[in-house]
């Protein structure tokens, strides 16, 4: 498995997974995806084995009182990848990403009944610190899960 930064000629690949994971409504358009892969505050890794795009995440970050947090956009891996460490790592490759931008927390909403992506975020140190009522399509509730980053993490 080959892990590496994004670049603009994965797209039409990257989106194919994207559709291959998620059912409308819950997609998100090739419009956003450009602008999320597009952002300047932001980075997305992918997975690459035999040439083909199996898994990729994305994240972005703000900076709010002189303080960067974090946002893991998505994390996605392709159903013949899943079980082998590939959203494991894809996950430390865009937490490093937030780090090098001077992240001190990263954060993300799961939808609650997604328990293999749950154990996935709890395994990596994430917490459950909230819920947000009807966040997606359907009227479907999103935990909200938050991770420090940094030496104060470590300690």
């Amino acid at each position: 498995m080959i892990y590496r930064p994004y670049n603009p000629a994965d797209f039409d690949n990257l989106y194919a997974l994207e559709e291959v994971c998620f059912a409308s409504p819950s997609r998100f358009s090739r419009r956003y995806m450009r602008l999320l892969v597009g952002r300047a505050h932001a980075a997305t890794w992918i997975a690459e084995e035999a040439g083909q795009i199996v898994g990729f995440a994305i994240v972005d970050w703000t900076e709010d009182d002189n303080e960067t947090a974090a946002y893991v956009q998505t994390v996605e891996v392709a159903i013949e990848a899943r079980g082998q460490g590939v959203g494991r790592e894809l996950l430390n490759r865009i937490e490093d990403s937030a780090r090098l931008a001077e992240g001190r927390s990263i954060w993300l909403h799961v939808e609650e009944e997604n328990a293999a992506a749950i154990r996935l975020y709890e395994a990596q140190g994430y917490r459950c610190e909230g819920r947000e009522e009807n966040y997606y399509p359907g009227g479907r509730a999103a935990l909200i899960y938050v991770k420090r980053l940094g030496a104060e993490a470590a300690g």
